[in-house]
């Protein structure tokens, strides 16, 4: 078996991995990495794959498989859970629409894509030749999946992106997968502790709580699959006795998930989460709602545009008003420049924020603790290659697996070829 990687070496983005066994050769992800100009995975001939794995929704996963289906006759599956193809769909069809930049494929490849769909559940082999591939849980996002690849003896575990806490709307991931020859691992929090949820989900209440009750708006920009709900239960769990509302792609994503009950760690909580929250879906209700105390759910998460735009520029202007940063805020992102500077800029236009702004750790991924906790758990002598994170988290994550376990591990670079 042969592992060649395509992306996602010593960086977080266009993760793809090509696994390659008796003449039977899989895509494990085909991402983009989404910068001023997107960068994409060593391209591949969608002819000499027989299958592509969608291991979950997010762009840096999904983004460039619809590129593998640009010819409609292609004897080429794509694999994922109804929930990742549903959310994938939302997210590359807003991807392309509002793209300013070169993406390698339009619309209809995307609906070739769907076309070429094939629904796999947790715990259900699929048989590509004499090659298996076996989803289990990743607590990440919904409908997401680590992978169990099988073929000729041998044995490897694929994790995405994974979360072993689980969360308010996610079971934990399920790492019950057996003994394995090689373990392709994310490294995103190797070298970093995230704040305990529990003590991020009390600070954000009481915040939220001192915002509303000086007669301030609350505002949450967060993504809009998974973080943007995430918060909403949290608020529910705990009690919260105000006014939230909700607007832009999160209420797609809300309707998604509502049909996949299955897939989530209490259906009727999140159900009831969801329904208490009120949608925002006009112009006249947006230039209303952000004059009246309660809190406001709304994407982008690094406020790189959406309905978001709308609601900063508003909730900056008074002191007695308060923003949450929930997600990531990557370098160069309006979300960054808030968080560092306490300002924003659009269309050449800087903002001065009055607002308190604070951050919370609302990660779908693990910690560097909870790393060590799955290579404690993994059975066998495997090879570990180390991705998904930025150069010190592959590199070191990689040089610590082999003090500690004496497993062969390293960080791959971009093209590099690994035989298990």
């Amino acid at each position: 078996m042969k592992v060649t990687t395509l992306g996602a070496a010593r960086e977080v983005g266009r993760s793809a991995f090509l696994i390659n066994s008796n003449n039977t050769n899989i895509l494990l992800d085909y991402g983009v990495l989404l910068k001023k100009e997107p960068l994409f995975p060593i391209q591949v001939n969608p002819k000499d794959i027989d299958a592509v794995v969608i291991t979950h929704a997010h762009l840096d996963h999904s983004g460039c498989v619809p590129s593998l289906f640009l010819q409609e006759d292609l004897n080429l599956e794509a694999l994922a859970t109804m929930p990742t193809f549903e959310l994938s769909e939302l997210l590359i069809q807003d991807m392309i629409k509002i793209s300013g930049f070169y993406l390698p494929f339009q619309y209809h490849d995307l609906v070739n894509m769907l076309n070429h769909a094939r629904h796999l559940d947790y715990k259900s082999s699929h048989a590509i030749r004499d090659t298996s591939i076996t989803f289990h849980e990743s607590g990440h996002v919904i409908g997401g999946a680590t992978v169990l690849v099988e073929s000729d003896g041998k044995k490897l575990f694929y994790t995405g992106d994974m979360n072993t806490r689980g969360s308010k709307v996610l079971r934990p991931a399920d790492l019950d997968v057996g003994e394995i020859d090689m373990l392709i691992i994310e490294s995103t929090y190797s070298q970093a502790e995230q704040v305990p949820r529990e003590q991020s989900e009390r600070e954000l209440v009481k915040f939220a709580k001192e915002v509303v009750e000086r007669n301030g708006i609350f505002f949450i920009p967060a993504f809009s699959v998974e973080r943007a709900q995430e918060i909403a239960c949290v608020l529910k769990t705990y009690n919260f006795p105000y006014k939230i509302a909700m607007d832009g792609m999160a209420l797609k994503t809300n309707d998604i998930m509502l049909r996949y009950p299955k897939y989530l760690r209490d259906p009727q909580m999140f159900k009831s989460s969801i329904e208490d929250v009120e949608r925002i879906t006009s112009w006249q209700r947006r230039k209303r709602v952000v004059k009246e105390p309660g809190v406001i759910i709304s994407p982008a998460g690094m406020l790189v545009g959406g309905t978001a735009v709308f609601y900063i520029e508003e909730i900056c202007k008074s002191q007695y008003n308060g923003i949450a940063l929930v997600s990531y805020q990557g370098e160069g992102t309006p979300g960054r420049s808030l968080l560092d500077k306490r300002q924003v800029t659009y269309n050449g236009r800087t903002i001065k924020c009055l607002a308190e702004v604070n951050r919370f750790d609302f990660s779908g991924h693990n910690s560097r603790t909870e790393l060590f906790e799955i290579l404690d758990k993994v059975k066998g002598n495997p090879q570990v290659l180390t991705v998904h994170g930025d150069n010190l988290s592959c590199t070191k994550f990689a040089e610590e697996i082999v003090e500690k376990y004496g497993y062969k591990a390293h960080a791959p670079d971009t093209g590099e070829i690994t035989t298990v």
